[in-house]
């Protein structure tokens, strides 16, 4: 049997702040906000049709990419986010994270 789901692909809206995934009119979000030589994760947003088939965890990769790429450090405010890279050292060890910053109230 072969799998014919086509790849996840994200996309940087920087005027937006935000990474995107956009497939048949949906589309799912991660919220982020830039400081000098960070990236903030504010918030995940992945609608039901996507839940399940990775797309949350292809936000967040793409997240780290981006931080990788521009040399920020990631601070993961939003709850996915966070949980996802703790259970994942593999890929939140390639950047420089900050775990401490609390998110504002």
């Amino acid at each position: 049997m072969t799998d014919t789901t086509p790849p996840i692909t994200v996309e940087d809206d920087p005027a937006r702040s935000r990474l995107v995934v956009e497939r048949d009119g949906v589309t799912a979000r991660l919220d982020y906000r830039r400081e000098p030589g960070r990236i903030i994760l504010v918030h995940t947003e992945v609608p039901a049709e996507f839940e399940g088939r990775g797309v949350g965890s292809a936000l967040v990769r793409a997240a780290v990419e981006l931080a990788r790429a521009e040399g920020l450090t990631v601070v993961p405010w939003c709850p996915f986010a966070r949980h996802w890279l703790r259970t994942h050292p593999d890929v939140a060890g390639t950047v420089t994270m900050d775990w401490k910053t609390p998110p504002p109230e």
